[in-house]
């Protein structure tokens, strides 16, 4: 058996517009998600910046012998910036009360708090892989080595 909808010039119109809000929602989303990490952003001096953010976190497991876990690390373990560009490195405090670190081959130190984050600024003048080594958590008697990669291309 056959049913016949039969649709008024309202509703066509009505559906019409929901299906165009749809879409273009969709498309913006898809647009705003396509945009790479670490995009230069423009600073009040109109300079190019670029913003680069790690966040400390820690992993923890229990091993067979019931002992507890723990590693900390910084998150991404690398990201990469441009040489002569401008830099904004923020490092937010996630887990671990603070970590004191040193950006090595840039003569950057500083310290990270839990609930906040540490804002560097720096523009790499040389290309190379500059780790940052977390001096809390050094080696694995302190859930290390904590260490995270700047490459500066």
């Amino acid at each position: 058996m056959s049913k016949i909808v039969i649709l008024s010039r309202k509703k066509i119109q009505f559906y019409s517009i929901i299906a165009a809000v749809v879409i273009l929602a969709g498309a913006y989303i898809g647009w705003q998600q396509s945009k790479p990490a670490g995009t230069p952003v423009k600073n009040v001096s109109g300079e190019g910046t670029q913003v680069l953010q790690l966040v400390t976190g820690k992993f923890t497991a229990v091993a067979d012998n019931g002992k507890n876990l723990e590693a900390y690390l910084f998150y991404p373990g690398t990201v990469v910036a441009n040489k002569g560009q401008p830099v904004e490195l923020r490092i937010t405090g996630i887990n671990g009360q603070s970590h004191r670190f040193e950006i090595e081959g840039l003569n950057i130190s500083g310290e990270v708090h839990k609930g906040k984050t540490t804002i560097i600024r720096f523009t790499p003048k040389e290309a190379g892989v500059y780790s940052i080594v977390c001096q809390t958590h050094g080696d694995s008697k302190s859930g290390g080595p904590m260490v995270g990669y700047i490459v500066v291309q």
